[in-house]
């Protein structure tokens, strides 16, 4: 009995020691991984695509060639459309700035009147306040700027894993049929299809939701008057791969226009309500209804994952988070050892 008690608990320190090194691994190796699991999600999603031209007699190469460039004619159409909404923002910055000035004013005479802090002894100390802050973020943004460059040229990267994942993808599913030999080529191919199929549903349902979500938040702004409705509304919607809190923080900027460029902070309180029920709409129906049924984790362990991928992998992870999540839940279900797991990733209704 003792020596079985030790052997477990031997089994349990090195599961834990094997864990917590793939943790570290992952950590130090976050510029290499989150380009290549984002290029392997958008290799998987595009894959319809382009087995359909190659299903059309086009080669292998040309097919996937061609599924790139349209995919990327699409992105810069989105970014163009984008920039173009931002440079009208050029008319709001006066208003911005005499609006500062006037909340400025407010402000120190609220001190002034409140506290008995005259105007001179708020400048000393606003000047004194922007030395500190500026000294101690003069190192932090440079630090971020050194990980920024070799992450943007990691990303860049992306269209290359794509292409290649695509070329060799015979190759890596004879791969995983040699490195599971003891599978058979069914139990590996279902697998694999449960895998594809999670990533395809639950990044072509994002896209619908983004969709959607944008187009409320636009039409909710135009009623409400608010300039550059269409980006403000589709911003706030790409912000929807954040979930939960995504589509609150992309409502900040418009509530801050509002308040700059109208008279009347009604507005600005319109804008906040409005966004606040699309969140609601959004959290309780659109996705669950869209994305929900394919991607079948509970609650609690999407917080989780947000919260363990977001620390490990910052904004990438916060992004990868979900669809991972799923992913490794197919596996677990897949596998006999760890079906427990999947259980205890699954949601609560399909497990009734």
């Amino acid at each position: 009995m003792a020596i079985q008690k030790k052997s477990t608990s031997i089994i349990l320190a090195s599961n834990l020691l094997i864990a917590v090194l793939i943790v570290f691994i992952l950590w130090i190796l976050k510029d290499v991984m989150v380009p290549l699991i984002f290029a392997a999600i958008l290799a998987i999603l595009i894959l319809p695509v382009c087995s359909f031209l190659e299903k059309y007699r086009f080669p292998r190469t040309l097919a996937i060639t061609l599924t790139i460039l349209i995919s990327f004619a699409l992105v810069v159409l989105i970014i163009a459309l984008m920039v173009g909404q931002v440079r009208t923002l050029d008319s709001v910055w006066p208003l911005m700035i005499d609006k500062g000035a006037e909340w400025l004013k407010l402000a120190q005479d609220l001190l002034s009147d409140k506290f008995n802090i005259q105007q001179e002894e708020q400048l000393t100390q606003g000047r004194e306040y922007i030395t500190e802050l500026f000294k101690s973020s003069t190192s932090l943004i440079s630090g971020t700027l050194s990980n920024t460059t070799g992450f943007l040229a990691s990303l860049a990267l992306i269209p290359l894993y794509v292409f290649l994942m695509l070329l060799y993808r015979d190759f890596f599913r004879e791969f995983l049929y040699r490195f599971f030999h003891k599978e058979s080529k069914e139990n590996v191919n279902g697998v694999t299809q449960k895998i594809k199929g999670v990533a395809q549903n639950y990044m072509s349902g994002l896209l619908l939701v983004i969709l959607l979500v944008g187009t409320l938040n636009t039409a909710s702004l135009l009623l409400l008057g608010i300039q550059n409705a269409f980006f403000f509304g589709f911003f706030a919607a790409v912000l929807v791969l954040v979930p939960y809190v995504g589509v609150a923080i992309g409502s900040i900027l418009p509530i801050i226009l509002a308040l700059i460029t109208k008279d009347s902070a009604w507005y600005a309180v319109g804008v906040a309500a409005s966004f606040g029920v699309i969140q609601f709409l959004e959290g309780n129906f659109i996705t669950p209804l869209i994305v929900g049924s394919k991607v079948s984790i509970n609650s609690f362990t999407a917080i989780v994952a947000l919260i363990l991928f977001g620390n490990l992998w910052g904004i990438g992870g916060l992004v990868l988070a979900l669809p991972l999540t799923a992913i490794i839940k197919v596996i677990f279900d897949s596998t006999e050892k760890l079906k427990s797991w999947g259980f205890l990733l699954g949601d609560v209704d399909s497990t009734q």
